[in-house]
């Protein structure tokens, strides 16, 4: 719900004689998910089956997409029926509140405060995702740069020089930079997530805000828009690139009038490169994506799970394309990674003309071991779904925020051996705990460790040329923390951009 995905989940009942008696394993499911789904039923009538069903995926994936479930009684799963393929939907008052195209006056509106500004950025989230194409046109038009959310990645080219790559917590120095400096920020299918905006009153403060969103209850919930425009944000940008193509003159007014900007966020981008201490005789988890993203040649699709493997993942690993990043941003849910590589393993198995693209899972150990019984899924059905498991032996995040603001106080943290030592305190691999390529070669999945940084290439080579499932374990230093980092309820000026990590602590691993 919170990241607005479209999901149809058919969940089972009791048989309906027994609904509200607590039966066996009865929950009254509709109930309880009615606050984290976009709309659920209970299936009473056998004959209300197809209906429901073509009502759930509609509702679904029109409008903001969103999480519909459908209860089904144990004795109508059990019953036979001849079904009206045909049976009209009764959603229609649904139907109405669908946000019409923008009208010619909002885009005017849009386009005028483009042409009357100094400093214009677009930051963009995961309902830009479907506006690719039109993004680019844009872009192209404007030369605005361009700063991304974390589920909105990918949606505009983050190998491009407009590309400001991601902004928030852990976003890129000038990413923040610009949205902080910005006069004109044009928010495309985001919801000011406090991940991005930190401290809300501190973010930009400088900036007339165009909010443009397919969902009216995001329209000035957490900030004031001063050009609101509720409708698909793909309407909304194919709407202005049919302006700018018939009006050339204003977009090279756009495009002259932010160059000093551009110039101005280049520098910026210079002082402020992203980095990491990169180390001979350890691997650091960031150029353990780096490697994965060259080897792979960036045509992977990449899920995670959620901590600081996610985190570099986002940094680290360029996304040309859109849907091509799976991860949990809302709710931040450990054990997402590999379920999710699943369903696109399924999706692009080459098989009856699909296209095929091979599924990288980069995963923490905190966070692989909430889902790990999935690998006998991906033995069983011989998925092309690669686990690139970035072991700390840490709950890494949690780790880094112990270090920054809790004195290094350790909570239970620690997922290693009883004794307490590490594997590289004793240069001892049994000290390996748990041992994940066992886990993995139990489940009848290849597997190999790499602790050296002179294997980690050939390591990955061999992880990718494998047919079929594999999982690479990469030892990487538990001291090493995601930079830059702006502190929960903080603002741009509180950027923390060293310190920290193997430096920190006196480069020892």
């Amino acid at each position: 719900m919170m990241d607005s995905v479209a999901l149809v989940a058919i969940t089972g009942q009791v048989p309906r004689k027994l609904i509200g008696t607590d039966g066996f394993q009865e929950t009254p499911i509709v109930e309880v998910t009615r606050a984290i789904t976009k709309h659920n039923y209970l299936v009473l009538d056998i004959a209300d089956l197809p209906r429901v069903m073509k009502e759930a995926f509609y509702l679904a994936r029109t409008g903001r997409p969103g999480p519909v479930l459908v209860d089904v009684p144990k004795d109508i799963q059990q019953q036979l029926a001849v079904p009206d393929w045909d049976a009209p939907m009764a959603i229609t008052g649904y139907m109405s509140r669908l946000p019409p195209p923008p009208t010619a006056r909002a885009l005017e509106a849009v386009l005028e405060a483009l042409l009357t500004c100094d400093r214009p950025v677009l930051y963009v989230g995961g309902g830009a995702l479907d506006a690719s194409a039109e993004l680019r046109e844009f872009v192209a038009h404007t030369r605005a740069p361009v700063a991304s959310t974390l589920m909105g990645l990918g949606a505009y080219d983050t190998t491009q020089p407009e590309s400001l790559q991601m902004l928030g917590m852990h976003g890129t120095v000038y990413a923040n930079y610009a949205v902080d400096r910005a006069d004109l920020l044009m928010a495309l299918g985001v919801r000011f997530d406090d991940r991005v905006t930190g401290r809300l009153e501190a973010f930009a403060t400088r900036a007339r805000i165009v909010h443009v969103d397919v969902d009216p209850a995001e329209i000035h919930k957490n900030k004031h828009a001063h050009v609101p425009v509720c409708a698909d944000v793909r309407a909304a940008l194919a709407g202005l690139n049919a302006l700018l193509r018939a009006s050339p003159e204003k977009a090279d007014a756009i495009r002259a009038r932010g160059q000093a900007w551009r110039d101005d966020l280049d520098a910026k981008r210079a002082e402020y490169p992203m980095s990491f201490p990169d180390r001979p005789d350890v691997i650091a988890p960031q150029l353990a994506v780096q490697v994965l993203y060259e080897e792979s040649k960036g045509e992977a699709i990449i899920s995670t799970g959620v901590g600081q493997h996610q985190m570099f993942a986002a940094q680290w690993h360029p996304f040309a394309e859109p849907r091509r990043w799976l991860t949990s941003g809302g709710l931040g849910s450990m054990g997402f990674g590999l379920p999710s590589a699943i369903g696109a393993a399924v999706a692009f198995d080459g098989q009856e003309g699909r296209e095929h693209r091979v599924v990288v899972d980069i995963d923490g150990d905190g966070s692989f071991l909430m889902n790990c019984q999935e690998l006998a899924t991906i033995a069983i059905e011989r998925l092309d779904v690669k686990i690139l498991l970035l072991n700390n032996q840490h709950l890494g995040m949690v780790v880094q925020w112990e270090d920054r603001f809790y004195k290094a106080n350790r909570a239970h943290t620690y997922l290693g051996l009883r004794d307490g030592r590490e594997w590289h305190q004793t240069g001892d691999e049994s000290h390996i705990y748990p041992d994940f390529v066992t886990m993995a070669k139990a489940f009848g999945v290849p597997a190999r460790r790499v602790i050296q940084k002179g294997d980690l290439r050939g390591a990955v080579r061999e992880m990718l040329d494998t047919p079929g499932p594999f999982l690479l374990e990469v030892m990487v230093p538990h001291v090493e923390h995601v930079l830059p980092m702006i502190p929960g309820g903080g603002s741009f000026g509180d950027t923390i951009v060293k310190g920290g990590g193997m430096d920190f602590h006196g480069g020892k691993a």
